[in-house]
C-alpha cells in the first residue's frame, strides 16, 4: 500500500515538474513577447526608467488597420470606473470589478494628465498616471514602500504605446515591468499565476482595442466622400474623431 502511495506521489511530482519545466522553457518565453518583434522587445520606451531592473517583464504587440487617431481614444479611457479594459469582463466581474467595456468613446475621459488615477478594482489602490505623451504613450504604475511590496500591483509599470506605420496603420505595443518579493512563494505566484493571467487578459484587451479602432476608422472613412472636405488622405487620417463619427449624443453616459 505504502509503495503504491509513494509511486503515485513520485509520478505526480515528475508530471508537475515536467509541466513547470515545459511552461518556463517554452510557453513563458512565447507569451512574454506575444506579437512583438526583436526590435520592439529591446526598445527603450517611456516609463522604463521607473523600474530599471525588473524581475518580470512582458512586451506584447499587434498591428491595427486604423490611424493612430482612431486607436488613442480607447487607450486613454481604460479603467474600472471608465471604459473598462475591453477584455473578459465576465471574469473581471467574478472577482468584483463591477465594470462594463465601453463600445464608444467617452469624451470626459479623453484628456489624461500625469497624476491622474486609474482604478483596476474598486477595492484596490488606483494606479497613478506617470507618463502622457499624446498619441504616443501613456504609462501607469509606480513604486511602493518595501513593506507593501508583496503582491502589490503598484510595484511596476503598465505602458500603452502607439506607433504610426502609415496613415491608415498603427502598431500597438503594451509593456509591463514589475518587481516581485523574494522567496519561493512569490516566485510561484508571479511566474505560474500572475504572468499567464496577465497575458490572457491583456491579449484579449489588445484584440478588443483593435476591433474598436478598426470599426471607428471604417466609420470615419465612410463619412468622407469626395468633395465633402478638402483634406488629403493623410490629413484626414489625423483628424480627431467627431461626435458624429463616434455616434455620440450630447447626453452621452459613461457606459452604453
Amino acid at each position: 500500500m505504502k509503495r503504491n502511495v509513494l509511486a503515485r506521489v513520485a509520478t505526480g511530482v515528475v508530471v508537475a515538474g515536467a509541466a513547470v519545466a515545459g511552461y518556463t522553457s517554452i510557453v513563458r518565453p512565447w507569451h512574454q513577447r506575444w506579437g512583438a518583434t526583436d526590435a520592439e522587445v529591446e526598445e527603450r520606451l517611456p516609463g522604463d526608467d521607473v523600474i530599471p531592473d525588473p524581475e518580470l517583464e512582458a512586451t506584447h504587440a499587434l498591428t491595427i488597420r486604423a490611424p493612430v487617431a482612431s486607436v488613442w481614444p480607447w487607450l486613454v479611457q481604460v479603467g474600472q470606473d471608465r471604459g473598462g479594459f475591453y477584455s473578459y469582463s465576465w471574469l473581471e466581474n467574478m472577482v468584483g470589478c463591477h465594470l462594463r467595456n465601453a463600445d464608444r468613446i467617452l469624451p470626459e475621459c479623453q484628456i489624461p494628465q500625469v497624476g491622474d488615477s486609474v482604478l483596476l478594482h474598486p477595492k484596490a489602490p488606483p494606479l497613478p498616471v506617470l507618463v502622457v505623451e499624446p498619441y504616443r504613450a501613456i504609462v501607469l504604475g509606480g513604486l511602493v514602500e518595501e513593506s507593501e511590496r508583496l503582491y502589490n500591483p503598484t510595484i511596476g509599470t503598465w505602458g500603452f504605446f502607439v506607433k504610426e506605420i502609415d496613415s491608415q496603420t498603427t502598431r500597438l505595443i503594451m509593456r509591463i515591468r514589475w518587481r516581485r518579493s523574494p522567496g519561493l512563494l512569490s516566485w510561484a505566484y508571479s511566474y505560474l499565476f500572475l504572468e499567464p493571467a496577465h497575458f490572457v487578459m491583456e491579449r484579449k484587451m489588445m484584440l478588443g482595442i483593435k476591433a474598436r479602432a478598426e470599426a471607428l476608422a471604417k466609420k470615419q472613412v465612410e463619412r468622407h466622400r469626395p468633395g465633402e472636405a478638402q483634406y488629403s488622405d493623410c490629413q484626414w487620417a489625423r483628424l480627431p474623431p467627431t461626435k458624429a463619427d463616434l455616434g455620440l449624443r450630447d447626453d452621452t453616459h459613461m457606459f452604453r
